[in-house]
């Protein structure tokens, strides 16, 4: 079972999404699930800007839950940074890795995508 949704990253659509995961996932999902799509989602418009073209895929299995976002850019390479107390942006990866089983990022021909696996409540 698994919920894939195309759309362009706008911060509107954000609480659409983590609408849509809480409804697909029921009881028994991560509340971090939510998170990771708002992070994830954040990053495509800081990095490749508004309005680019996204897919969010959630899949749930017994035990885990697994969140992807796949965005048109083959070469960026996101990687976690060390944000210092006054910064305002730049934790979004820290938090995935932090709430996630595990994380990381796969090249497709026309971009990549940014996953994370999440337990299941």
């Amino acid at each position: 079972m698994s919920l894939t949704i195309r759309l362009l990253a706008v911060p509107q659509a954000a609480p659409l999404l983590r609408h849509a995961v809480r409804e697909h996932l029921g009881t028994g999902a991560s509340p971090d699930a939510e998170l990771c799509v708002s992070e994830l989602l954040a990053n495509v418009i800081a990095h490749l800007g508004e309005g680019t073209p996204v897919t969010l895929r959630v899949t749930g299995r017994a035990t885990r839950t697994r969140v992807e976002l796949t965005d048109p850019d083959p070469y960026g390479q996101p990687a976690p940074r060390q944000a210092s107390e006054t910064d305002e942006s730049g934790r979004g990866l820290a938090l995935l890795a932090a709430v996630s089983l595990r994380w990381g990022v796969r090249r497709e021909p026309a971009g990549k995508t940014v996953w994370a696996e999440l337990p299941r409540a």
